[in-house]
């Protein structure tokens, strides 16, 4: 039974370290695509998305409504999650690369305090301790001038833009913690691929709805940026697959711990494709989450063992 849950040793580690190579990628290509909106990027990813679902939810036979008293948990789930898919991707094109990386991982953070207080989950001095240090090392990438001055280091789109990017991305980790504790409410009651389903429809619709009001609908001049476009949603949806298949044959603590790898491959783009290194500050605000994350991980694997 052993084997067939881990065939090959170390299998669900390398599937992270994919993964989260995937996602990276994904990124850099949002990043690279400056002349599409955010939003719109979420409404092509969507769509990519969707053509893929809907052949797995008719081959399942699932249906698209999913059990009725977990309804209410897929629509929040659908909505809260594409609100955070957009956000991450505004963050992408208005601050820097490994910046955006490094906040979104302060969502661990975040779950386990709305496990706290929504699923009644315990929350230790360690996890209060973890959450303070992840806001040490969000300050540090911020550098807000009230603590460290007027001069906050050289930034290619202007502070203003740098701390609009930095509220979206943080405001992606707490909408990320929040889909999370509601994956974790409706349990294995619900087909992962029912979960998408409600994510790509919701926000296919919510996407609309943004940029009718914005008035920003409008296809790539550049036929470079239509292929990013498509290789978003590809490579977004192989990291999901990929993550998904690692979380079933290896300790979820052990999968957070090596998606930390994010970070690493957030830092090594942005130096090779916009010869933009970070600074000291970045380098040690991602410390500190990146040690707040992996601390989590590690508490939540030895209460799980206890």
């Amino acid at each position: 039974e052993a084997k067939k849950k881990a065939p090959c040793p170390g299998l669900g580690l390398f599937y992270t370290l994919l993964s989260a190579f995937l996602f990276s990628v994904g990124s850099l290509f949002v990043k690279k695509v400056q002349d599409v909106h955010a939003v719109e990027i979420s409404a092509f990813r969507c769509v990519f998305q969707m053509l893929v679902v809907i052949p797995c939810l008719i081959y399942r036979k699932t249906g698209f409504i999913g059990p009725k008293g977990q309804r209410i948990f897929l629509f929040l789930r659908g909505v809260i999650g594409s609100v955070a898919m957009i956000l991450i991707y505004y963050a992408f094109q208005t601050t820097s690369l490994a910046d955006a990386t490094v906040i979104t991982f302060s969502s661990p953070v975040f779950t386990s305090l709305f496990a706290w207080i929504f699923l009644k989950e315990k929350y230790s001095l360690w996890d209060a301790f973890f959450t303070l240090f992840t806001i040490t090392g969000v300050i540090l990438i911020v550098r807000p001038p009230f603590l460290f001055g007027v001069n906050t280091g050289r930034m290619e789109e202007g502070y203003s833009v740098h701390l609009k990017g930095t509220f979206a991305a943080i405001g992606h980790a707490v909408f990320a913690a929040l889909t999370l504790v509601i994956l974790r409410k409706m349990g294995k009651s619900v087909d992962y691929f029912l979960s998408i389903w409600y994510y790509v429809i919701l926000g296919l619709v919510e996407c609309v709805i943004v940029l009718f009001i914005l008035g920003e609908w409008s296809l790539p001049y550049c036929g470079l940026d239509r292929l990013f476009l498509i290789l978003i949603g590809l490579f977004g949806l192989g990291g999901q697959v990929f993550l998904t298949k690692a979380v079933q044959i290896e300790k979820a603590g052990l999968v957070a711990i090596m998606r930390t790898m994010d970070v690493v491959f957030a830092f090594v783009f942005q130096i090779i494709f916009f010869n933009d290194v970070p600074t000291w500050w970045t380098v040690g605000g991602a410390l500190c989450v990146v040690a707040s994350s992996t601390g989590a991980a590690i508490r939540k694997c030895q209460s799980s063992n206890e």
